[in-house]
């Protein structure tokens, strides 16, 4: 097999960005003519020329003097085990971006492993070894490249091609090989392959992606024969299957073309003739259930008696124990599982909010994880086990992240509600409200996916908005969101996508009902497809808004299907439809915000990042250039060395800077 030379340009901007010296701010003032309107543009770059900002006023010293605590906020999130299970790697930031550091003792001092320019996305260590594979990419182009790092030396080697976009590494039993899922082959196609770190230039591809679909490494089999796959077609639909390494023989497991259900593999039972996995297949909501290889259809169902989803569940090493967790209404509760009896006992005493990264100590006797309250950051703890699988014990705080200096007492813990719809469905969302008299000013914030969910964590920026502005925050789960069931997830699909934009309108109908709260002072806030949702209630909705807040939305979805990056296209047509259909491409036009520019009459902040790979930096261009020629008041922010989104911090504290100066010219 032929294997590319990395690509020299993407060779070039990892030199650049992962070990260039630290950059001076500089700011410089300029005044343009937009090329097809006679409003005078200003605009101004800070950040070393990364961060563009045009008709955004100066930012007072006063705003950024009043932020820098808000900003200052650390977290410490588990990310694995050492080998002797002494100590623990977790993710934080010192500087500018996230990076490794280890900490041999609860609340011992993070010493750094890592020292990029660029943030550390996922990592895992060797099984038999110390040595640990990550994933970074450069400028938030998410072209996220493998690398290994010797924590003896802090030394890094890059082990993938330079080039393709790598995610979901999975190392096989021994530590001398990983599987992940690349699109190495033609840039496009999320193929699997695999490699012996040793010789990472001998890696070959396992499994050809036949169709548009994404396939994912799961966890290898003791032996190193068989593959536990994942074949993702769509958020309702996931299949698993068993790839025997030597043959490539395929044998699908769950799911399938006639039986479409969300299937989620875990890994394999103890004497390996089983396999655990989460499944929707009996269940409005996802199980954990086990089945076995042989009959893959007699499937036992371990969690009917909970009425929520399952979200994860990890094995220990010798398999005899799992953990699993349960989202409950948005708030995450803990399982002890006995794999022997399949019997399970939830764990009391965490503290109230959301469980992330979760794995067992080398020797099973303990299991670490990121917690996560309304309160207080992500954090790492370690739960000590009992001599019975399900027995739970201490708890200790290994990592105390820093919260800028704030009394996070004070911080306002939100309540859940439910308002009626359109069609008389009840829809879930949390309401931050301040605790002095109102009636308050509104920030509905929307959640992105547009699968996701909004759900009740720790959130500096929230509680920046309550305190700074004495505004309310409401964060809705409008139809399609996750955690509800699948029958509510797929309310927005297809033809139905403005049902959820009616959610919205259906929400400014409970402000209106509601005494603390100021219908006539409203600002709508988004990200990615919760840009969308708020472009889509400025069309609607502007008779009912102050403003806007635009983060890195959809303004055009058939644009935006043409030229998201192509391993992406045929994933989000099964979402928001196929343009290509005739039929599709007229609805898709028609409730394009951007075809609707005139009955937006509010003004808004775009916020968009130039390296963005999902939604690409023209959805704001032609956006901003829309409602320039209608002479409609528009703040835009394009960072330079971000993508979708903003995870350098430097970045991050302009944006927040001037997204607070927005909220309180127009709210």
């Amino acid at each position: 097999m032929n294997h590319k030379k990395p690509h020299r340009r993407l060779s070039i901007l990892f030199g650049i960005s992962l070990f260039a010296i630290g950059q001076a701010t500089s700011l410089f003032v300029n005044a343009d003519i937009s090329a097809e309107s006679n409003q005078p543009m200003t605009e101004r770059r800070v950040n070393n020329g990364n961060l563009i900002l045009q008709d955004v006023p100066e930012i007072p010293h006063s705003i950024v003097n009043e932020l820098t605590r808000f900003q200052n906020v650390r977290y410490g999130s588990f990310l694995d085990w050492t080998a002797d299970g002494g100590s623990i790697y977790i993710r934080t930031r010192f500087s500018d971006t996230p990076q490794i550091h280890k900490v041999d003792a609860p609340s011992g001092a993070r010493k750094q492993m890592t020292f990029f320019r660029e943030p550390i996305g996922s990592a895992n260590r060797q099984p038999t070894g110390d040595k640990i594979v990550y994933t970074m990419d450069a400028g938030g182009s998410e072209y996220a490249q493998i690398f290994l790092l010797d924590p003896a030396t802090a030394d890094s080697t890059m082990l993938s091609d330079g080039e393709s976009v790598n995610s979901s590494v999975v190392w096989d039993t021994n530590g001398k090989h990983i599987a992940f899922r690349s699109t190495r082959r033609n840039g496009k196609s999320n193929d699997l392959w695999m490699m012996n770190i040793d010789k990472p230039g001998e890696a070959r591809m396992i499994l050809e992606s036949p169709d548009g679909t994404s396939w994912s490494p799961i966890r290898f089999d003791s032996k190193g024969k068989y593959l536990l796959i994942r074949n993702y077609v769509s958020v309702v639909d996931s299949r698993l299957h068993l790839l025997d390494l030597a043959s490539g023989k395929l044998t699908l497991l769950a799911g399938g073309e006639n039986n479409k259900s969300i299937n989620y593999g875990v890994g394999f039972d103890l004497q390996e003739d089983a396999f655990y996995f989460l499944t929707d297949q009996q269940s409005e909501f996802i199980q954990l259930a086990k089945a076995p290889l042989a009959d893959p259809a007699d499937i036992t169902i371990i969690t009917a008696a909970i009425p929520w989803n399952v979200t994860r569940l990890v094995l220990s090493q010798d398999r005899r124990r799992g953990a699993f967790v349960v989202n409950n209404n948005g708030i995450d509760e803990l399982f002890l599982l006995d794999t022997k009896t399949q019997k399970y006992k939830a764990v009391d005493g965490l503290p109230i909010g959301l469980i992330g990264k979760a794995s067992f100590s080398p020797d099973s006797r303990g299991l670490a994880m990121t917690l996560n309250t309304p309160k207080t950051p992500s954090d790492t703890y370690v739960l000590a086990l009992g001599k019975r699988a399900t027995d739970a014990g201490k708890l200790t705080q290994w990592t105390s992240s820093e919260v800028g200096g704030l009394n996070t007492e004070d911080f306002i813990k939100p309540e859940l509600i439910a308002y009626p719809s359109f069609d008389d469905r009840e829809i879930p969302a949390f309401v931050y409200t301040p605790k002095t008299e109102g009636p308050h000013p509104v920030i509905i914030s929307i959640h992105g996916g547009p699968e996701g969910q909004s759900r009740p964590s720790f959130s500096s920026t929230y509680q920046m908005w309550v305190k700074k502005l004495n505004a309310a925050v409401i964060v809705p789960n409008v139809r399609g969101s996750n955690g509800y069931g699948k029958s509510y997830l797929q309310l927005d699909n297809g033809f139905k996508r403005e049902d959820s934009v009616k959610d919205i309108g259906a929400l400014l109908d409970w402000i209106e009902t509601q005494p603390n709260l100021d219908a006539g002072r409203v600002i709508v806030y988004g990200g990615s497809y919760g840009g969308y949702m708020v472009l889509a209630s400025a069309v609607h909705y502007s008779n009912r808004l102050k403003a806007a807040v635009d983060v890195v939305g959809i303004s055009n979805f058939v644009t935006f299907l043409k030229n998201t990056k192509d391993y992406r296209r045929d994933l989000r047509r099964v979402e928001y439809g196929d343009e290509r259909d005739p039929a599709m491409y007229a609805h898709l036009q028609a409730i394009s915000p951007l075809n609707n520019i005139e009955k937006i009459t509010i003004p808004l902040l775009v916020v968009q990042g130039e390296n963005d790979p999902r939604v690409p930096v023209t959805e704001s261009t032609q956006l901003v250039q829309a409602l320039r020629d209608q002479e409609q008041t528009v703040w835009y922010l394009n960072a330079l060395n971000e993508g979708h989104g903003y995870r350098k911090k430097e970045n991050r504290d302009v944006y927040q800077q001037v997204t607070i100066m927005f909220l309180q010219q127009f709210l």
